[in-house]
């Protein structure tokens, strides 16, 4: 069970329950400073010292209290042997007063005495070694344990010897030892011993599990101090004499006879390294299940037989124990004292070199450093030797000398650091009833900048923990109160924890506490790449949780002013600018893009600082908010365009509908072919032959509507822009002749008119799918592909071309052309060169005049043919 549990127990328990154990200190003095609570241990010689929880009145600081009850002398049946063991037990305490060191039990009170009882306060005791070990002592002999076999006196023996064990108190039954926590203790009693005889100049005599203490943080500390004996300085390496344990005195007033050292019992002289022979019985019994290797049952003469097979015992045990100790524990059990090592030897073996070990060397004195020292070993030497440290050790050894810290502002900053390594790893219990009233001290506390900027980063990992009404009372009006320091470092960690706890916070704090206070640290330090990087990223979490308006009003502007080129910060706001575009809730508009996202983000494409991801990013997000323009600005022209009044709506699409412009599908029209261009010589010599009836001239030059050729498809129509004097080279020849037996409605012929195109010079050859060779037999090959060349093609090269002067004498009227005649259904072809006329299929044009123009525009050509 934690100590700090067993403890709350303890304080909450009703006053019926607490006069109990309250009886046993009637009338002694010590009540009127201790609180005294259930015994929860003992120790001392024969267990005589009852150990309680209790807690110092003054300052409710939490304590044990010794207590030993004179009665139990009383079985002496000698009344001076009660005064005896009294005054021994009193001097014990005086003695361990005066040595003060971490590894010697503290003593907070000094000894009262009354008629019935002695009593003294210390520093919180968990239990005995003893205490711990009863339970392993209970157990059956086994021979393999270099014990007595089972059966005849020995048998009897050893059962009357269990009877008269110690009994484990209830919480120590589920005490188990961890490897470093032995090793850790091992290292501790010989640290102590090596105080009392180099510095404190005594033997102690009485080294064994009743006077070793285990405190509620697992350190083991050495008491038992009521045999020892002075040493002088310069005598340290010699004997001295002293008593050697005799049935003639009480045990209750003599040395544990089963850890005595030999020399003791056999020369009644013993040195320091006496106390190293009774320090190795120590280590043996723990391996050993907690039994001693020598159980002499308070007999003198079994200690002598048992003394004789030592060697033999001790060297059975050794597999039992690790490597790294076995050497120096065998040679401290050994018989002869000059084999054994020193204390100050063997806290050099390679067993106690390790450095979980030694960090928590350093916490169990770190109050005996400075400052500097303090804060050096919490931020560095102890985060990393925690994961090397078990969790029992954490809670047990750490976290007590963590809380007794707190109130050091000095090293709040330093200490934070392993406290929050404790908030990630803890349960929800452990945090719950162990951390959670520390942590509250926490935040309501002042702290320097540094312990802020600690508890702000880590809000995330504390919020985790905690039970949601204390978020709510404790966590977020501290976070709140953050932002409104005058420091930069702890508003920037408060930007950074809101983005990082924004779950927690609800809706409207976000809209009116949040987002504030944000956009006043983001206006404060407007240049500072850090924290614009941080209030980017805070506004990238929290905008889910705020209004639309609010986001279009704040966010937006805020995003505008951002000017530090950092990659960082650009990507950054690109996502927020990308998300605003892709979720369709925050309604953020093409004119808004347009205006006000586009011009921020374009001049980025050339940022140098950009890798090739980051502008492969950039350049996405800006196509995709230049298509959606797009898309909604051609929807948008289109829609006002088909909603003008006629003829107002084609004056637009003028340009788009024109001939120029048009790509029409692929028809046949019977028979039309396109000859060779000729030259300018020949076009010389036909234009002086057209003076009269002549078919050619009449039909170029718009003759009367009486001439033959008044019905020809008239070409030069077409092209109301082309001049004549405009060409240097002869037109291709258009020949219109007589339909084949192939063509629909069509008769045989051969002879074909020749009409001249005035589109083409001689600069101007131009490659072409046009069918230009010469008929075969006696019809025009069907072909589609000579009406694109007429209506693309040849017009693409007369766009630049002025206006002819040639179109006002045709046969029609001023200004008829080709699809005015194919529009009134007036063409006619020729059967031969000579002038013979025949009907021909009427071609229907169906088309829309333009009453700007005298040429007519039509979006598309539809012909139809008629018999």
């Amino acid at each position: 069970m934690p100590a700090g549990t067993m403890f709350a127990k303890f304080k909450s328990t009703n006053v019926a329950a607490s006069t109990a154990p309250q009886s046993v200190a009637d009338g002694n003095p010590i009540t009127q400073y201790f609180e005294i609570g259930k015994p929860v241990a003992c120790a001392g010689p024969e267990l005589v010292w009852r150990i309680h929880d209790a807690y110092r009145k003054s300052d409710n600081k939490e304590c044990s209290v010794f207590i030993f009850e004179k009665k139990i002398a009383e079985k002496l049946h000698k009344p001076r042997r009660k005064e005896t063991i009294t005054e021994l037990l009193k001097s014990s305490v005086k003695t361990l007063e005066r040595f003060r060191h971490p590894r010697i039990l503290q003593i907070y009170h000094t000894v009262e005495e009354s008629a019935d009882t002695l009593a003294f306060a210390s520093e919180p005791i968990f239990a005995s070694l003893s205490n711990v070990l009863a339970f392993h002592e209970s157990k059956t002999y086994d021979t393999t344990n270099m014990t007595p076999a089972a059966g005849g006196a020995a048998a009897a023996q050893a059962q009357a010897a269990a009877n008269t064990l110690p009994q484990r108190p209830a919480h120590a039954k589920e005490y188990t030892f961890l490897d470093m926590e032995l090793k850790y203790g091992f290292l501790q009693l010989t640290e102590a011993l090596a105080y009392l005889h180099y510095s404190g100049h005594v033997i102690h005599r009485n080294v064994c599990p009743s006077s070793i203490l285990i405190t509620k943080r697992g350190i083991w500390k050495l008491a038992g101090m009521e045999y020892v004996e002075r040493m002088n300085e310069n005598d340290l390496n010699s004997s001295i004499p002293c008593p050697p344990w005799s049935n003639r005195v009480s045990k209750m007033a003599q040395p544990n006879l089963d850890f005595m050292a030999p020399e003791t019992q056999s020369t009644s002289k013993c040195s320091l390294l006496s106390d190293m022979f009774s320090l190795g019985m120590v280590i043996c019994a723990v391996f050993n299940n907690g039994r001693p290797l020598i159980q002499a049952g308070n007999s003198t003469s079994n200690y002598a037989k048992q003394i004789e097979s030592l060697d033999d015992m001790v060297h059975k045990l050794m597999p039992r124990l690790p490597i790294a100790l076995q050497e120096a524990t065998s040679r401290m059990a050994s018989r002869d004292a000059t084999a054994r090592p020193t204390a100050q030897l063997l806290q050099l073996i390679k067993y106690f070199i390790d450095t979980p070990i030694n960090a928590l060397k350093f916490l169990d004195v770190v109050n005996m450093k400075d400052t500097q020292q303090k804060s050096q070993f919490y931020k560095s030497t102890l985060i990393e030797a925690m994961p090397l440290i078990p969790r029992k050790l954490w809670w047990q050894n750490i976290w007590p000398m963590l809380k007794s810290e707190i109130n050091n502002n000095e090293v709040l900053a330093a200490v934070l650091q392993p406290v929050m390594l404790f908030v990630q790893e803890a349960t929800l219990t452990e945090y719950d009833n162990l951390m959670s009233a520390t942590m509250k001290i926490i935040y309501n506390t002042p702290k320097s900048i540094q312990a802020s900027v600690t508890i702000l980063e880590n809000l995330h990992l504390i919020i985790e923990k905690t039970k949601p009404e204390d978020v709510t009372t404790d966590i977020m009006p501290m976070l709140f109160y953050s932002f409104d320091g005058s420091t930069i470092q702890v508003q920037s960690a408060a930007v950074v924890a809101v983005a990082n706890v924004f779950d927690s916070i609800d809706e409207l704090s976000i809209r009116r506490m949040v987002l504030p206070k944000v956009k006043m640290v983001f206006e404060k330090n407007i240049t500072d790449p850090k924290i614009v990087q941080n209030v980017l990223m805070c506004i990238e979490r929290v905008m889910d949780r705020m209004e639309r308006a609010q986001v279009m009003d704040e966010v937006l502007p805020l995003l505008a002013n951002i000017r530090i080129p950092d990659p960082d910060i650009i990507m950054r706001t690109v996502r927020i600018y990308h998300k605003l575009f892709v979720d369709k809730t925050y309604g953020l508009t093409v004119e808004t893009m347009a205006t006000n996202v586009l011009p921020l983000l374009i001049p980025h494409t050339v940022n140098p600082a950009l890798n090739f991801e980051q502008y492969c990013y950039l350049l996405e997000v800006l196509q995709q908010m230049l298509e959606a323009i797009d898309r909604q600005q051609r929807n948008k022209l289109k829609l006002d365009n088909l909603s003008m009044a006629s003829p107002e709506r084609h004056r637009t699409l003028r340009h788009q509908f024109s001939t120029d412009n048009m790509n029409a599908p692929p028809f046949n029209i019977p028979n039309l072919r396109i000859d060779q261009r000729k030259t300018s010589s020949a076009e010389d010599m036909a234009r002086k032959n057209s003076g009269g009836s002549g078919m050619l001239g009449g039909w170029w030059f718009g003759c009367s509507p009486s001439s033959p050729d008044s019905n020809f498809l008239r070409v030069g129509n077409v092209f109301p822009n082309r001049r004549l004097s405009d060409n240097t080279l002869m037109t291709p020849k258009i020949r219109i002749a007589p339909s084949c037996a192939s063509s629909p409605g069509g008769t045989p012929g051969s002879g074909l008119p020749t009409r001249r195109h005035s589109s083409i010079g001689p600069q101007e050859r131009r490659g072409s799918t046009i069918n230009l060779s010469p008929p075969t037999g006696g019809s025009m090959p069907n072909t589609s592909s000579s009406v694109p060349f007429l209506l693309s093609s040849s017009m693409q090269s007369i766009r630049s071309r002025r206006q002819s002067t040639v179109l006002s004498s045709g046969p029609l009227g001023s200004g008829s052309g080709l699809l005015q005649q194919l529009g009134s259904g007036m063409v006619r072809q020729l059967t031969s060169v000579s002038g013979t006329v025949s009907p021909v299929p009427l071609l229907r044009v169906n088309g829309t005049r333009n009453s700007h123009s005298n040429v007519r525009k039509c979006p598309s050509l539809n012909i139809t043919f008629s018999q």
